[in-house]
């Protein structure tokens, strides 16, 4: 008997097998597919884990600050273009001695410092039960 009033109500405006429903008739589910849960890294670490993503993340703050470093400081010393690597190449050597290309490394260089405290002030080890 349902079926025969959402058929009643289509008006001759829509298109074949659009149902208009009416108040008392419940909407569908708007997502009936089972999704899984999406993993994520708020799971609390523990034990050996925990120490592991320790010094993981202390490891990655070292390495960022010392490339950070280098880069900031090494395109402004004369090694920088006065090394064997360049020295069979001229135009090269110009290159990288330009004040630009010195430039962008070192800015290279400070957001690679920025990255690694900023991953250090962010550090969390999930949440604890």
């Amino acid at each position: 008997m349902k079926a025969d009033r959402n058929i009643s109500q289509q008006s001759t405006s829509e298109p074949p097998g659009v149902v208009l429903r009416s108040a008392e008739d419940p909407a569908p589910p708007a997502n009936t597919a089972h999704t899984e849960p999406t993993p994520t890294d708020d799971r609390p670490h523990i034990g050996f884990d925990l120490w592991l993503h320790r010094a993981t993340v202390l490891l990655f703050v070292f390495v960022c600050a010392i490339v950070g470093v280098l880069l900031m400081i090494f395109p402004w010393r004369p090694e920088w273009t006065d090394n064997r690597l360049l020295l069979a190449y001229p135009e090269l050597r110009a290159f990288v001695a330009n004040g630009f290309v010195r430039g962008v490394c070192t800015g290279l260089g400070l957001l690679d410092i920025w990255i690694g405290f900023w991953e250090a002030i962010h550090y969390h080890e999930g949440k604890l039960s």
